[in-house]
C-alpha cells in the first residue's frame, strides 16, 4: 500500500511541476512578445508613424490580445460558442472547369518557352 501512496505522491508532484513549468514558459513568452512588441513600438515612434501614447497603447493591446487567447473558455459560456469548426471537405473527383483548364494549359505553355529559353541562355 505504501508503494501505490508514492506513485500518487510523484504524480501529484509531476502535475504541480508540468503547471509550474507551463506558467513559467508562458510568462517568458509573454515578457518576449512585451520586448518585441516594445522594439517595433520604438520603431515607428522614431520614423513619425506613432506617437509615444499610441506606441504605449499599442504594446498594451498587443499583450493584452495575447493574454486573452490564452485564457480557457468559462464555464458560463455559450456552449455553440466551445463547438468545434464545421470543415467543408470537398471532392476532388469533380472535373474542373473549362477557364480552370485553360487557365493551367496556358501556365504549362508558359513553363515550356521559359525552360526552352533557360536551354538557350545556357548554351550561349
Amino acid at each position: 500500500m505504501a508503494g501505490f501512496e508514492n506513485l500518487v505522491k510523484k504524480a501529484f508532484y509531476l502535475g504541480v511541476g508540468f503547471a509550474s513549468y507551463a506558467t513559467e514558459k508562458a510568462s517568458a513568452t509573454l515578457s518576449e512578445l512585451r520586448v518585441q512588441a516594445q522594439k517595433l513600438a520604438d520603431e515607428m515612434v522614431e520614423r513619425g508613424e506613432l506617437s509615444t501614447e499610441e506606441a504605449r497603447r499599442f504594446v498594451d493591446d498587443i499583450v493584452r490580445q495575447a493574454q486573452q487567447e490564452n485564457v480557457p473558455p468559462s464555464e458560463g459560456t455559450n456552449t455553440k460558442e466551445r463547438e468545434p469548426r464545421r470543415i467543408e471537405i470537398l471532392s476532388e473527383d469533380e472535373e474542373p472547369s473549362q477557364k480552370k483548364t485553360d487557365n493551367i494549359d496556358s501556365l504549362r505553355q508558359q513553363v515550356q518557352s521559359l525552360q526552352e529559353e533557360l536551354r538557350r541562355l545556357k548554351r550561349e
